[in-house]
């Protein structure tokens, strides 16, 4: 009796610890997208299924597009950071001044129009001068998405002269710098703002990535979509995808490590090739739609790089006067992105 006992309490005992073993952890994510745009069906989606197959179905992670937990793109590093979310996609340039060196990634003609590439070199950018302006959260991926692309109503620009008095919207600081350097008057908006204020003329047009054009209908809300000519973007965004600290470390150390298996350079280098994948199938529904599709000649784009230039070393002097070495974040970004080539 006593040996039936003893083996009944033992089974029961290794029962109950392999439940807890088993036990499954539910994430919750947040972005403010489509869940039909490019990160999250080509990146967001198939990280959260790695994980859950990593994990031998211990992590779920839920993805939660337009906000749907609650707040505003802008407050999504504070969500996570406070835990109101369990990670979630942030664009930091969305609070212009917090994380100023993350900027040095987003000047001018910085990147090459690889999302790829770009964010194998925003990773490596971020490991030597952000893991301390991201402290308050776990960081797994810091990416950029494909070339910015000049879509507008009316007619596409073909000269530097024709972006003067346009209201265009732009996605961050130094993209709205150089705006106003082309003569267009920025306006600074999130993502889902753009839609709205083309519709009801509080724009003429802005700029962002082939990939988010159908999502935002802007086959139907604009004409033309103009690039630069060359193999570097008119522009970048920088984004980073983030997990609340306190959650993260709660796990046990198995599900740490199937996290930090899916993060670092190979999880940026994802999502950034998420855009490039996304950008392909963008630009075709704005050609079959039969909106104009332009490239600026050679010329005009050396005149727009070389207001590029004026921004970048004005970006560099106010750096400079906030106490931050602004020469070397702007040519280590450089270098970092010759490196990813």
């Amino acid at each position: 009796m006593t040996f039936l006992k003893t083996t009944t309490f033992a089974l029961f005992t290794m029962a109950s610890a392999s439940a807890a073993f088993a036990q499954e952890v539910t994430l919750r994510f947040q972005h403010f997208v489509s869940p039909k745009s490019a990160n999250p069906t080509y990146f967001m989606q198939p990280w959260a299924e790695k994980i859950e197959k990593d994990s031998g179905g211990r992590i779920k992670v839920e993805l939660y597009p337009f906000m749907q937990l609650g707040g505003k793109a802008p407050t999504q590093y504070d969500l996570i950071r406070d835990g109101a979310v369990d990670g979630g996609w942030v664009i930091p340039g969305y609070q212009p001044g917090r994380f100023p060196e993350a900027e040095a990634m987003e000047l001018p003609f910085m990147t090459t129009k690889s999302g790829e590439q770009a964010s194998v070199a925003a990773w490596k950018f971020t490991q030597k001068y952000l893991m301390d302006d991201f402290k308050d959260v776990h960081l797994i991926a810091a990416h950029m998405h494909g070339p910015g692309i000049v879509h507008k109503k009316g007619p596409s620009i073909k000269t530097v002269e024709d972006f003067k008095g346009l209201k265009l919207r732009g996605p961050s600081r130094p993209a709205t710098l150089l705006l106003d350097k082309m003569g267009a008057t920025p306006i600074g908006m999130p993502v889902p703002a753009f839609p709205e204020a083309l519709s009801k003329g509080v724009v003429d047009g802005g700029v962002i990535t082939w990939e988010m054009s159908p999502s935002l209908k802007l086959d139907e809300l604009t004409d033309s979509h103009t690039d630069v000519a060359g193999d570097k973007a008119l522009y970048n965004l920088y984004f980073i995808w983030a997990m609340n600290k306190d959650k993260y470390d709660s796990l046990p150390d198995d599900l740490k490590a199937v996290i930090d298996a899916n993060s670092g350079e190979f999880a940026s280098a994802w999502a950034g090739r998420a855009h490039d994948e996304g950008d392909v199938g963008g630009k075709q529904v704005m050609t079959d739609d039969g909106n104009e599709i332009a490239v600026l000649s050679e010329e005009e784009t050396a005149r727009i790089k070389a207001l590029g230039e004026e921004v970048t070393a004005e970006w560099i002097a106010e750096a400079t006067e906030k106490g931050l070495d602004g020469a070397a974040l702007v040519e280590d970004a450089k270098a970092f992105v010759a490196e990813s080539l």
